[in-house]
């Protein structure tokens, strides 16, 4: 099965302007504080978000990162997003289609929250490369994603997360996991391997 194309995520955020419940539903709030809890420092020289939607996990993540690049597929959501986080000059936004497209870096912090089973296998294997190459020694990533199966969806959460656990190393080193009723959250760290 293929990544899912841009335009499929322009038609859900078309149809409704929070199609996942972000901004609204108990099961995103509770999963956005775990996100942020499972962070290892307080304080991150530069954070790479792939996926932000709407900004709502944005907002959290800016107060923890010195200066932080969000980037969608999504014109609709990345509208929304500037404007939620227009007070946070330090954020930045831009359209980008990972892995495609990534950013130079080098980034502290990666956050992959509710994107990676939008990809095939050959793209989550090229963005998984690509994070690697772009997250400094000792910098972290940070997995999130919804657990149960989405027929529409190329791949599963915990597909993602045992891809990057089965083929992360020796650069990422597993540092800590949890597993909740409906997603599951990795936490790796950059090694000086590779």
């Amino acid at each position: 099965m293929r990544s899912l194309p841009p335009d499929y995520f322009e038609r859900m955020y078309a149809a409704d302007p929070d199609p996942w419940g972000f901004e609204t539903h108990p099961y995103e709030a509770a999963k956005y504080a775990a996100t942020i809890a499972a962070l290892p420092r307080e304080r991150y020289r530069a954070g790479f978000e792939i996926g932000c939607s709407i900004g709502v996990l944005t907002s959290l993540l800016a107060g923890r990162c010195a200066a932080l690049l969000s980037v969608d597929v999504s014109d609709a959501a990345l509208a929304r997003a500037r404007t939620r986080n227009a007070d946070k000059p330090w954020v930045m936004f831009a359209q980008m289609q990972v892995p495609h497209e990534m950013p130079g870096g080098p980034f502290d912090l990666i956050v992959v929250s509710e994107v990676g089973y939008y990809w095939s296998w050959e793209d989550l294997n090229t963005a998984r490369r690509g994070i690697v190459e772009r997250l400094e020694e000792g910098g972290h990533l940070l997995l999130v994603h919804w657990t149960p199966f989405v027929e529409d969806y190329p791949l599963t959460g915990d597909e993602v997360h045992e891809d990057f656990l089965a083929h992360g190393a020796p650069e990422l080193q597993h540092l800590s996991g949890q597993r909740e009723e409906l997603y599951r959250l990795d936490l790796f760290e950059r090694t000086a391997s590779g």
